[in-house]
């Protein structure tokens, strides 16, 4: 019996024993287990620890070969991680707060400069339109000293060793260059990298820490925030303006007679082959058709298969560009690279691209939201690619197709719209305290005509009063344009000034004096019930009169030249409309452009017909923000010539206006005649009274034609009359009465 005791006493004192060992109450010799200690920490494990709650929240996991950048690898997401990891390029940790030099954007804001061209160094024709495209720009400069950004003059566009325009020895070139400094602050533009069979993304050369607008770039080598995913286009895409899109009005229900079209090379091997070798099985040959040929390449029927003849018939039965304007969506799979023609050419023709590439980052990605225009697929899901489209309401597919043609309009038109759209997105990250916000850039008329510089609300732009619910200010603000000095009582100028301070509508009235001779005393001036502010024009020049002025107070701007006659009425009238159109010009006298085929020009006329395509500020009403664009959208040299002419600045505001809402001014009623040359016989100095002049305004239609790289102005033949206006009623039932005695 004491036995047993004996034996049940050293059983559980055993036990104990045990379990104190494993809860730690004894401590193992540290020379023994140091070094084993020593792996598990580097793996994560620290026995000094205790063993976290449940409610604790998880340590963050650090593999041993990587502790030493532990304070990198805090501030990055996974992705980031993982495109570190992977990326090509050498700087695959860039991103602006790292490889970006800030103080040089500081102190001369948002410059680029283009290096020389260097004798003997060719360039493709593309190129050649992109360096114009800075060039032209706002944002260029010619000194070194003043830029923010550096864009190579040598052409790297084409990085695919079998291309004729590959350029040789770029390594060396790029080293040597004096302003390099392993890219900092450096832009390469890119559209074709790699070659035969792999087609990589690697350029051939070091970029160190140069940014890059890449086209076809993949998710696993593009930096967030720092490179550019710019649009694969040809050699032929317009280097201005471009064709707008073919959507010309909207069908309801808004099917077209295809679902879904492609119509491609086929890639019998090698990379990109497998997509296009299973679009067979899609094809119906009725609402889904999907045309591929073998016919590509000096050796295809090398590797010719068995349903290459009846591919290749098919294929020659479908006229491309009809299936194109005929369908609904279009198919969008990628080739040798991840990017297509086919995506531009799809947006262009409000055909909703169906992309099929995955790892695509799909252009200017950073700022564009694609799900509003596109259709995202993956490659893996090719066949149930069909029932996917069948499935989205018809409400979504109007949506997508009117998004297309904002987005193709506003940034993938020309090769300046796409150089231009990388530099606002760079802009916009240098200076995020005055960027562009997704409404901006995603809705009319685009991120490049609104420039938020101007403002950061958005209801100071009279493109978003619709979609926020909101009014423009319940005044206007008179500006009239003096030239002539003032000598007589009688003078057209006062009359006009006594007639606009008696609307009901204006807050005040800006003489803006570009006379020669002195200011006039303030007596010579008319008393009025609203403030009159004399300002003189900025060096007397014809564009003065479109400054930003801040003694504007109001949304509109009712702009007047000196010898304009207007009574109350018609200026009460105008201001009414322009309420309903705050985004248009609208105004009295209208003018028209036309096509002269003899000449292969444009033309200019003031013959007075019911169809008119400009609205002259001599007497016209529209949104203040126009002085802003006007002034720092538009290049110095149209702003130059306008004033070299002293002429034309009524036409460029109507180009101006018209490219930004891609619609005509409005004329209203207004008295039986109004002459131009009003003070035509009684003034000498009168610009109307110039011989030259109508044949001036001829010239500046062309050369405004081709800054814009097109005709942006449309022809209307609306004209907004007062209700009851010529109505066989009394004059007393009518509200503007006075407009029809005039």
């Amino acid at each position: 019996m004491q036995a047993k005791k004996r034996y049940l006493i050293l059983l559980s004192a055993g036990a104990c024993l045990v379990l104190l060992f494993y809860v730690g109450g004894f401590q193992v010799p540290a020379q023994r287990n140091q070094s084993r200690r020593d792996d598990r920490s580097r793996n994560g494990f620290h026995p000094n620890q205790p063993w976290p709650h449940f409610s604790d929240h998880l340590q963050s996991f650090f593999p041993w070969d990587r502790l030493e950048n532990v304070d990198y690898n805090m501030h990055i997401s996974p992705r980031q991680k993982r495109d570190a990891n992977s990326s090509v390029y050498k700087g695959k940790r860039c991103r602006m707060d790292s490889c970006f030099d800030f103080s040089l954007c500081q102190r001369n804001g948002f410059k680029v400069y283009v290096y020389p061209q260097q004798k003997g160094e060719k360039i493709s024709e593309s190129y050649q339109n992109i360096l114009s495209a800075i060039e032209g720009s706002r944002f260029y400069t010619s000194d070194p000293s003043q830029a923010c950004l550096f864009v190579l003059s040598l052409d790297t566009l084409d990085r695919d060793q079998l291309s004729p325009q590959y350029v040789h020895n770029l390594k060396t070139k790029v080293q040597n260059l004096h302003l390099w400094s392993n890219g900092r602050n450096h832009l390469i533009f890119n559209l074709y990298s790699g070659t035969w069979p792999d087609y990589t993304e690697d350029l051939g050369f070091d970029i160190g820490q140069a940014m890059l607008a890449k086209a076809s770039i993949g998710t696993e080598n593009f930096r967030p925030g720092f490179d550019v995913s710019i649009p694969l286009f040809s050699k032929d895409h317009p280097r201005t303006g471009g064709e707008r899109g073919y959507l010309k009005y909207n069908s309801i229900p808004p099917f077209r007679k295809y679902m879904l079209v492609f119509k491609g090379k086929r890639y019998l091997t090698g990379i990109g082959s497998d997509t296009r070798n299973a679009l067979y099985h899609v094809h119906n040959a009725e609402d889904v058709v999907l045309l591929t040929t073998c016919k590509h390449g000096k050796d295809w029927q090398k590797h010719k298969d068995a349903r290459c003849d009846r591919d290749n018939a098919e294929y020659d039965k479908y006229d491309y560009r009809e299936m194109l304007h005929n369908a609904t969506f279009c198919l969008v799979p990628r080739g040798r690279r991840l990017g297509s023609f086919r995506f531009l050419e799809a947006l262009q023709a409000a055909c909703v691209p169906v992309t099929l590439s995955n790892g695509w980052e799909l252009p200017f990605s950073e700022v564009i939201d694609w799900n509003t225009a596109a259709v995202i697929g993956d490659e893996r899901l090719l066949l149930q690619i069909p029932s996917t489209v069948r499935s989205i309401h018809q409400d979504k597919i109007l949506a997508l197709r009117q998004q297309t043609q904002l987005l193709w309009e506003a940034y993938f038109s020309s090769v300046e719209k796409i150089v231009l759209t990388t530099l606002e997105i760079i802009r916009d990250r240098i200076f995020k305290h005055i960027s562009r916000n997704s409404l901006m850039w995603n809705s009319h008329p685009g991120g490049l005509f609104v420039l938020p510089q101007y403002s950061a609300y958005l209801g100071d732009f009279p493109f978003y009063y619709a979609g926020l619910g909101i009014k423009p200010s319940p005044k206007f603000t008179a500006v009239i344009h003096a030239v002539t000095p003032l000598v007589s009582q009688s003078q057209p100028i006062l009359k006009l000034l006594v007639a606009v301070a008696k609307s009901q509508y204006c807050a005040q009235i800006i003489v803006l004096w570009n006379c020669d001779k002195p200011l006039p005393a303030k007596h010579r001036w008319p008393a009025t019930t609203v403030p009159v502010i004399v300002i003189e024009g900025e060096s007397k020049v014809m564009s003065s009169r479109f400054q930003p002025y801040e003694t504007i107070i109001t949304d509109a701007v009712l702009s007047l030249d000196e010898d304009t006659v207007l009574s109350t009425t018609e200026v009460d009238f105008a201001f009414t409309v322009w309420q309903s159109f705050p985004e248009r010009i609208v105004g009295y006298p209208a003018r028209s452009h036309f096509w002269d085929s003899n000449k292969e020009r444009w033309g200019y006329t003031s013959k007075w017909t019911n169809d008119y395509s400009m609205v002259l500020t001599g007497a016209a009403i529209y949104h203040r923000y126009y002085h802003y664009l006007y002034t720092n959208y538009l290049p110095a040299s149209l702003k130059t010539m306008v004033d070299q002419l002293a002429n034309c600045e009524d036409i460029l505001m109507n180009f101006l206006v018209s490219a930004v809402t891609k619609l005509p001014p409005i004329k209203v009623t207004q008295k039986k005649q109004y002459k131009e040359t009003m003070m035509g016989q009684s003034s000498r100095a009168s610009r109307w009274a110039d011989p030259d002049h109508f044949a001036q305004r001829q010239t500046c239609m062309n050369k405004f034609a081709n800054w814009f790289g097109t005709m942006p102005l449309i022809h209307s033949q609306m004209r907004l009359d007062p209700v009851l206006f010529k109505d066989q009623v009394s004059i007393l039932r009518k509200k503007y009465r006075d407009i029809e005695r005039l």
